[in-house]
């Protein structure tokens, strides 16, 4: 079911479209694995702090990811994607935001922040803007209309683990697809973990530094079974993602968020 339809807006600029909607199966159901023919959207986090939202570009009908968002924390909790190629492209840094994060039906100027981070919020933090959707696991040619391009597909990020063992483990796991995956093509899970308590981290008063980067994969063949996946945890700092399997990721992400954690319905 829609709540809504708006343009996610950087000034008077407007190329790409967010949907705030309350059932991902039913409004994006393409980025989820299907065990058994049925569409398995991850765990529902409790609260209406949390915002479901299938993104796309403006003058496309189809969404291209799905995002779960933490307005309390100002930052996504998980994304979801299906990987079928990369299309290489001259990367822009033109950030938008998604009013609907804000207010569902009346977007305005003076709400923006309300919810989510700006871009201001990183000026000056220390902390880079990390991709949880990596703009080079797109197939869409023009990344100026990329809507991977939004500052709800970013958290805070260490620089040199953006960089550095992040970056890397992005690109390796591109050629895990092309070698493992049939056709090329799996289901991605990427997310962070909030920090907390001691720990917890405050960028510039308004956003959360996460405490993990996460990521996971899932192939399947022409009959929907999975034959490849995978998961990466690591700390938010440059250290090299932990390489475990998915159950075995489920079973951290239980202990991290406090809720029991479901990545591919099983199937994987």
């Amino acid at each position: 079911m829609k709540i809504g339809l708006v343009l996610l807006l950087f000034v008077d600029s407007s190329v790409v479209v967010g949907e705030v909607v309350l059932d991902f199966s039913k409004d994006c159901p393409q980025f989820f694995a299907k065990p058994n023919g049925q569409c398995t959207p991850l765990t529902v986090f409790p609260g209406n702090r949390y915002r479901q939202i299938c993104q796309r570009q403006a003058n496309q009908k189809m969404s291209e990811f799905a995002t779960v968002y933490d307005t309390a924390n100002r930052i996504p909790v998980y994304l979801v994607y299906e990987y079928v190629g990369r299309a290489p492209c001259n990367r822009t840094d033109v950030w938008y935001i998604e009013p609907q994060v804000n207010h569902i039906k009346h977007p305005k100027i003076s709400t923006q922040g309300n919810n989510q981070a700006l871009n201001e919020g990183y000026v000056n933090s220390g902390y880079d803007k990390g991709h949880l959707y990596p703009v080079f696991h797109t197939n869409t040619q023009s990344c100026v209309k990329n809507s991977t391009f939004t500052l709800t597909n970013a958290a805070p990020q260490n620089p040199s683990f953006n960089r550095g063992q992040w970056r890397k483990m992005e690109s390796d796991v591109v050629e895990i697809f092309r070698s493992k995956c049939s056709q090329n093509r799996a289901y991605v899970v990427t997310g962070v973990v909030p920090s907390t308590g001691n720990t917890k981290i405050l960028v510039n008063n308004s956003m959360n530094a996460p405490s993990h980067f996460w990521s996971a994969y899932c192939c399947p063949d022409n009959n929907n079974q999975s034959i490849s996946s995978g998961g990466y945890l690591a700390p938010n700092s440059n250290q090299k993602p932990t390489d475990v399997t998915v159950n075995i990721l489920e079973q951290r992400l239980t202990k991290l968020y406090a809720i029991n954690f479901v990545l591919f319905g099983g199937m994987c």
